[in-house]
Formats: C-alpha cells, sequence, structure tokens
C-alpha cells in the first residue's frame, strides 16, 4: 500500500495538468502543487501511524 499511495498521486497530479479535476480548490491547472502538499501530509501521517 505504501507503494500504490505515491503511484496513484502521481497519476491524480499528471491528470490534473492535462484537464483540471474540477474538485473545490483544484479548478486550474496551476493548482496541482496542492495534490503534492496533500500527498506529503498523508505520507507523514502514514510514518506516524505506524508503530
Amino acid at each position: 500500500m505504501s507503494k500504490v499511495l505515491p503511484l496513484l498521486l502521481l497519476v491524480a497530479m499528471a491528470l490534473h495538468l492535462l484537464r483540471p479535476l474540477g474538485l473545490p480548490g483544484l479548478r486550474r491547472r496551476r493548482d496541482f502543487w496542492k495534490i503534492a502538499v496533500g500527498a506529503i501530509a498523508l505520507m507523514m501521517l502514514t510514518v506516524l501511524v505506524r508503530p
């Protein structure tokens, strides 16, 4: 699972650059960095939760 999450997030970023996702806060192509910030936060949360 830890290897699948970054791959899915990279795919989401690439798709967002091609065509914006239209989600709140992700309406422009230049907002793809928000996906990266969310990915970093999720990875940090994963590290904190693991024993």
